[in-house]
């Protein structure tokens, strides 16, 4: 498989500060990594000179794009309807509570268009990932 067949795309609301970005993005990375296929890294561990070993990374493009927060919640349930992506949202929920069954109620007792996004990752297949991220702007601490 060609490192440019998938990508991963991070989506972040332009309106989150950068130490809730980095949460949001560091809990839907791991999401990602335990729920996508096989393919997604690269070698399992590398060796230094030294003889050292070294955790593997992803062998796709991964970049972080913001969008407005209405964006964000078109682009979940958009990519979320094709079969062949993964996606990994964050609901505000996550800060606002504090154990996974508080995070599991507080999700349970809501419809899905009252849910409130900060984020999300899609992987997939390049060109169906860029079809619907491909003209987000990358994001960046202003």
């Amino acid at each position: 498989m060609n490192y440019e067949d998938k990508k991963i795309v991070g989506i972040l609301a332009s309106n989150v500060e950068p130490s809730i970005a980095l949460n949001v993005i560091g809990h839907l990375a791991v999401s990602i990594g335990k729920y996508s296929d096989n393919e997604i890294m690269g070698a399992p561990t590398i060796k230094d000179k030294s003889d050292i070993s070294h955790l593997g990374i992803s062998k796709f493009p991964f970049i972080i794009t913001k969008v407005k927060q209405g964006k964000l919640k078109a682009t979940i349930d958009i990519a979320k309807k094709n079969p062949n992506l993964l996606v990994a949202d964050y609901p505000k929920d996550m800060l606002d509570t504090r154990t996974d069954d508080e995070l599991v109620a507080s999700i349970n007792s809501k419809e899905n268009d009252k849910l409130e996004y900060l984020g999300a990752i899609i992987y997939g297949d390049t060109k169906e990932v860029n079809e619907i991220t491909g003209k987000f702007q990358l994001w960046r601490i202003d």
